[in-house]
């Protein structure tokens, strides 16, 4: 063998004890650590709701304006003099809360002047009654005491004294409900005339919409229904109402009525704010229902992803009526079950991407009874 190709061969079994040795030891001590790790999984954030059980609310859509059931402009009753604003727009008042007061003194003088008109008309019916009863002693006749009445001038001096107490009560003017003050016109030191207007009060919390309804859809309608009324502001947070009246007329241009929605004000709405109203036209009991952005298609089956375990997994589902935020779950027509059963998390938000078994956090979860 010639020298070159004698290093070679020593050479080559070197590098091949060199990796049988290195075999040995990964034998021995385990495979590098970085073999060893796992695949790595993405938990996609997603929103769920609870599928529930429950009436199914069918609902026709329309438009109207908040109006509120109470606005005062109030106004001062007395003539005097402003000698106190104690309230300023935007504060919330209660019922009999002063607001503006007047300068009382003119008003006690003639309080008291009043006060001393009905004193001397007293003396003077008295005078004219009394001796010839003391003489005769025999009490009046009726028609001498209504005589004696009318030429003292009693009856009118107190009269002018009831006027009086009103006018001094009436320096104090109050809130007539419950309310927020909208504006106040006046200021300390102002002169104001009785009628003359003084602050504005409304009442957010009896509100009502009075909603334009397609004459073909007013007979679906029922007073006493529900009704959700969404504000442009919080379109994520409809308020619960109540159908109390639909009105006769429909108008002949828009060929559309008037539904009346009473509704207790959450601090969101106001009056003159539009408003989108759904106002339930049907009510099918005892349905599994879920939200109608649940469902999806795939290959042209509708499904529902359904968390377990921290993972999705599709559920086909055959659907039946829905509403414009809910859908009714029909079942099987091989096994006549419901896949879905109360209390399940189906997912609303972030699946539409899914695929079955992917890892998911819930992010939010909202409350089944919660309107939509």
């Amino acid at each position: 063998m010639s020298p070159a190709r004698a290093r070679r061969f020593l050479f080559v079994a070197a590098l091949l004890l060199g990796a049988c040795g290195k075999k040995q030891d990964e034998e021995a001590n385990g495979p590098p650590a970085d073999s060893t790790k796992a695949p790595s999984t993405l938990a996609l954030d997603v929103v769920g709701e609870p599928v529930r059980k429950g009436d199914l609310i069918l609902t026709v859509t329309a438009t109207g304006q908040i109006r509120s059931d109470a606005i005062s402009t109030r106004k001062a009753e007395a003539t005097g003099t402003v000698a106190e604003v104690l309230v300023r727009a935007g504060d919330r008042v209660k019922r009999g809360d002063a607001l503006v007061k007047l300068d009382p003194r003119p008003l006690d003088l003639d309080l008291a002047s009043a006060e001393a008109s009905v004193a001397s008309a007293r003396v003077k019916y008295h005078t004219e009654i009394d001796p010839d009863s003391i003489v005769s002693g025999i009490a009046p006749s009726a028609s001498r005491r209504a005589y004696a009445l009318a030429n003292s001038g009693l009856q009118s001096a107190e009269v002018g004294l009831e006027k009086a107490k009103l006018a001094r009560e009436n320096a104090v003017i109050s809130a007539p409900f419950d309310g927020v003050v909208d504006k106040v016109v006046v200021a300390v030191g102002d002169r104001v005339s009785n009628g003359q207007d003084v602050a504005t009060v409304v009442d957010l919390t009896n509100l009502r919409v009075e909603a334009a309804v397609l004459e073909h859809d007013l007979p679906l309608l029922r007073v006493g229904g529900e009704a959700y009324v969404t504000i442009a502001a919080a379109p994520d947070k409809p308020v619960r109402g109540t159908i109390s009246a639909i009105l006769p007329l429909v108008d002949t241009v828009t060929r559309a009525g008037r539904a009346v929605v009473r509704l207790h004000g959450d601090g969101t709405l106001r009056p003159g704010m539009y408003a989108d109203v759904r106002l339930e036209s049907a009510r099918l009991p005892d349905r599994i229902v879920v939200p109608t952005r649940a469902v999806i298609e795939r290959e042209n089956r509708p499904l529902v992803f359904v968390v377990k375990d921290g993972r999705a997994e599709w559920v086909y589902v055959n659907v039946g009526r829905r509403s414009s935020t809910e859908t009714e779950i029909l079942p099987d027509s091989s096994s006549n079950e419901i896949p879905l059963k109360p209390g399940d998390i189906v997912l609303t938000d972030g699946h539409l991407t899914l695929s079955h078994q992917a890892p998911v956090r819930l992010t939010r979860k909202r409350e089944a009874d919660q309107p939509r």
